[in-house]
């Protein structure tokens, strides 16, 4: 879903490959900036894909849990959706306390793609799979997810990398926050 293509033409290729990066100390400092900017769209992205593989998978632990109950829970695991998918669900949050500026881009392309995810594995309608069924849509989103964080990392360090040249320039006097502030 997220792995990156090596000479691919999607932002996550570009942001990826081993020349986005080379030679930063010698690129236009507009295009430095140019590049943090895509790395960091490319970041709010992967952070969204994240985050709704995350709500599908709480979904299906507690339908797992649900069905563990004595009585295997008489209430229908769609009466409890808006507990479950709260902020406060108990999600453990493993961010990087990053600060995105930009917005996730392609929102309905990323939600098709994690729905079709869904329907491949065959949970669209969980209280009719067995429990192996479930368990095994579980392990398959959990292992997309660990790619998506695996890859947003990688990402991350490109990031990292851009923001290090941009601070070096500053502080060596190679570019001027006066210059910044007047573009404003």
């Amino acid at each position: 879903m997220t792995e990156p293509m090596q000479g691919g033409r999607r932002r996550i290729d570009l942001v990826l490959a081993e020349d986005f990066l080379a030679d930063l100390d010698t690129v236009d400092l507009d295009d430095v900036r140019t590049r943090r900017r895509e790395a960091e769209q490319e970041d709010a992205d992967l952070s969204y894909i994240r985050r709704m593989l995350q709500g599908r998978m709480d979904i299906l632990r507690a339908e797992l849990s649900r069905r563990s109950e004595p009585g295997g829970g008489e209430e229908k695991i769609v009466d409890h959706l808006s507990r479950i998918l709260s902020d406060d669900a108990g999600r453990s949050d493993h961010g990087l306390g990053r600060f995105l500026t930009v917005e996730p881009s392609r929102v309905d392309e990323h939600r098709r793609k994690v729905e079709q995810v869904i329907a491949d594995v065959g949970v669209s309608e969980v209280e009719g799979h067995s429990d192996d069924e479930v368990r095994a849509a579980l392990r398959r989103l959990e292992d997309l997810e660990r790619e998506v964080s695996e890859t947003r990392q990688r990402v991350q360090k490109v990031m990292d990398a851009l923001t290090t040249e941009i601070t070096r320039r500053y502080r060596t006097g190679a570019a001027n926050v006066d210059d910044l502030l007047a573009e404003r």
